[in-house]
């Protein structure tokens, strides 16, 4: 057999050659090699791998192999070969991210969000701390964080009064500044903030004002209503639609591609001079939106730059940016007790002498309780299951106020009764409350009740009524922030009454404009009745297409009316010529 080539196999094979050549191991290891980025080899190198893999297989456990041929699936020589080969790739890839991680604080797999850091002018087991994802690569791989964290105070930047709707001075571009976008649900925000703040006018350090360089937010009615999910992706699963409004949800799709891609590139300059580069983009669609690829491409997925952000957001909105600007920059203050002390002295013990690399704290039989109740809770309230929660907590006697755990992950909405109000859940927060019996005036790490997490009506409401259904005595719910007692009577009632209200005000237009069209026609704007004046100056419409002119835009009941107007006026037309002619 002539030696082959794994390049393309430029040399000619013959048919029985070729055939065995591409059934052997050592083609479809070159395959392999190909799929990883790397180079072939030639069937010297192979045969050496092959005579290693020998080596190594004839010192290894017997009990394993005996097994396999037991189960009848022996490995190949190949799949030994694989086999090997990951394992030893693993082991060093296991070594070196470990050393760098320990050694250079790089975020590794498992750290949490937040690092904390303890001060003499602090009082006793208090710490500030503050999210790892505000740090550049090079600030991570800096072993002096406080170092790293006095070179960050950026000094305000004095500038001129700025008049409404005019640009801002050229000093304000000249510090550094970093970039923040959303994107999801047919919304989008985006946004430039510069980390130098501007003083206010009291001057305090603890009331600076942010400075935003730039903004821009996009909407476009992309998502099915009530069944959620953007067109394109219920096209790939369901086969493309043909009504009306799916063919709309396709052209807002690739509309909003276009509008984001365009602000993209007009903000080029700004977003290839941010330090860092925060996106929260879910989804195949919205990730292809901003990352492309595509021709002239401003935003890259391998950008040592991006980051995610390291707590939950809402939806895309230039309010919801700066929040989780000031979430970013601010540090955050937090006492721990004695058993937290505790764990954490445990969890980082010095390894043994005996031990080549650090190793991973086990969780406690507690701890990993904790976290088994943390994900089945918040599963029940981000899917609104009142009764399936409810049962939950009576199974396993658990309080409707459990903390969820870790704390750093849920400091936003660490209770149940927070992420309800948080997820407008209006129905979990009136059986939380009443049934459930949970606190409302417990407050989360912001210093907010879960009353101030609620974003709808309906769910401040809910708070409402429970005040009303438990009684002023349950609760101090002035503390909760909750307003004057509502029963759902009286909720109802003012609901039905304002949909009536809209309803009327709905039939009032709909009555008005039908008897405007009875004398009036159509309505046509004078510069659209001039163009068509002078386009159709020497056309005469015939009866027929008057008449479809006139019933265009009309709805059946208005058509009919119209029908038995003109035939009235034509029977007293002919009954007129009758007395004249007579």
């Amino acid at each position: 057999m002539a030696k082959t080539n794994e390049d393309l196999l430029r040399r000619p094979l013959y048919l029985i050659d070729q055939r065995g050549h591409l059934k052997s191991d050592f083609h479809h290891y070159n395959l392999k090699q190909k799929l990883r980025g790397q180079k072939p080899v030639s069937e010297t190198e192979f045969e050496k791998l092959v005579g290693n893999l020998d080596e190594s297989l004839s010192g290894s456990d017997s009990d394993e192999s005996e097994e396999e041929e037991e189960d009848g699936r022996q490995d190949s020589t190949l799949t030994a070969l694989l086999k090997k080969q990951a394992r030893l790739a693993d082991k060093a890839n296991d070594s070196t991210v470990d050393d760098e991680d320990e050694t250079a604080g790089k975020p590794g797999r498992g750290k949490p969000p937040l690092v904390w850091f303890s001060s003499p002018l602090l009082p006793e087991k208090t710490y500030f701390g503050m999210y790892r994802a505000i740090l550049t690569g090079e600030e991570q791989r800096n072993q002096d964080l406080v170092e790293v964290l006095k070179k960050k105070q950026v000094e305000p930047i004095p500038m001129p009064k700025i008049p409404k709707e005019g640009a801002l001075p050229e000093v304000a571009y000249k510090g550094p500044h970093i970039f923040l976008c959303m994107i999801g649900g047919g919304h989008f925000a985006a946004m430039v903030v510069s980390l130098a703040p501007r003083p206010n006018k009291n001057g305090t350090t603890m009331n600076r004002e942010a400075t935003v360089l730039a903004h821009k937010t996009f909407h476009r009615y992309t998502t099915r209503r009530k069944q959620g999910g953007s067109q394109s992706a219920n096209d790939n699963a369901k086969g493309a639609a043909h009504s009306a409004g799916s063919s709309l949800r396709r052209y807002n799709e690739q509309a909003l591609v276009e509008d984001v891609r365009t602000l993209l590139q007009d903000w080029k300059v700004l977003i290839d001079t941010s330090e860092l580069l925060f996106v929260r983009a879910t989804g195949m669609t919205n990730r292809r939106t901003l990352f492309g690829p595509y021709e002239g491409q401003v935003l890259k997925h391998n950008d040592t730059r991006l980051r995610g952000f390291p707590f939950s957001t809402r939806r895309a909105t230039q309010n919801e940016l700066m929040r989780s600007f000031i979430e970013l920059t601010r540090l955050k203050v937090r006492e721990i007790e004695p058993v937290q002390e505790q764990k954490k002295d445990s969890g980082s013990a010095t390894p043994t002498k005996t031990s080549t690399k650090p190793s991973k704290p086990k969780l406690t039989e507690e701890e990993e309780t904790a976290l088994l109740h943390t994900s089945q809770l918040q599963a029940f309230v981000r899917r609104s299951k009142v009764p399936a929660l409810l049962s939950y907590l009576k199974n396993n006697n658990i309080s409707a106020d459990f903390e969820f755990q870790p704390v750093e992950q849920n400091h936003h909405a660490p209770r149940p009764l927070h992420l309800a109000a948080a997820q407008n859940a209006a129905p979990l927060v009136l059986g939380l409350l009443v049934r459930g019996g949970a606190d409302p005036t417990i407050k989360n790490n912001d210093g907010k009740t879960p009353f101030e997490l609620a974003g709808e009506r309906s769910t401040r409401d809910a708070f409402r009524v429970a005040r009303s259904e438990l009684g002023e005595s349950k609760w101090p719910w002035d503390d909760a922030k909750v307003p004057p007692a509502m029963t759902k009577a009286e909720a109802d009632k003012r609901d039905e009454r304002e949909k009536k209200e809209a309803r009327d005000k709905e039939a009032d237009r709909r009555r008005a404009e039908e008897e405007r069209l009875q004398v009036e026609g159509p309505k046509v704007s004078e510069g659209r009745k001039q163009k068509g004046n002078a386009l159709a100056a020497g056309l005469k419409k015939t009866p027929q297409e008057r008449r479809e002119a006139e019933e265009r835009g009309l709805t059946p009941e208005m058509r009919m009316r119209l029908e038995r107007e003109r035939r009235a006026r034509a029977a007293e037309e002919r009954l007129r010529r009758m007395q004249g002619g007579g």
